[in-house]
């Protein structure tokens, strides 16, 4: 976990959320853990705020504040499939939206009607 977060925070460039410890300070090593991991959150979180941000107004008005409002709620899998679900193409999810297409992927049409509900279109 330890490994992961300092990756992370590497990766983000973020050297104010950088956490030493010492290794024989298991309490410090706990307390480390759990900044570390609502800074991972944090950061996972803004990452997502940025990929809700897309070429349409429309989906851009759909994803962040869905992410602002009901992501934390989501199961585990609902996270990963609404992260699966940012990796689509815009004219895709737009259709999606719209209702123009369906979805042949079960997990993601789940989700676009879990955001259509949460949204209330």
């Amino acid at each position: 976990m330890v490994v992961l977060v300092e990756f992370l925070l590497q990766y983000t460039g973020d050297n104010q959320l950088r956490v030493r410890m010492s290794d024989n300070d298991v309490s410090s090593k706990t307390m480390a853990n759990n900044e570390n991991s609502a800074n991972v959150l944090k950061v996972n979180k803004a990452r997502l705020k940025w990929a809700c941000r897309r070429g349409m107004l429309e989906l851009d008005v759909l994803f962040i504040p869905f992410v602002d409002e009901a992501y934390d709620d989501l199961s585990t899998k609902e996270q990963f499939t609404f992260e699966r679900l940012l990796t689509c193409q815009d004219p895709e999810l737009f259709a999606w939206f719209m209702g123009h297409e369906i979805c042949e992927d079960t997990e993601l049409s789940t989700m676009v009607q879990l955001i259509l509900k949460r949204v209330k279109i």
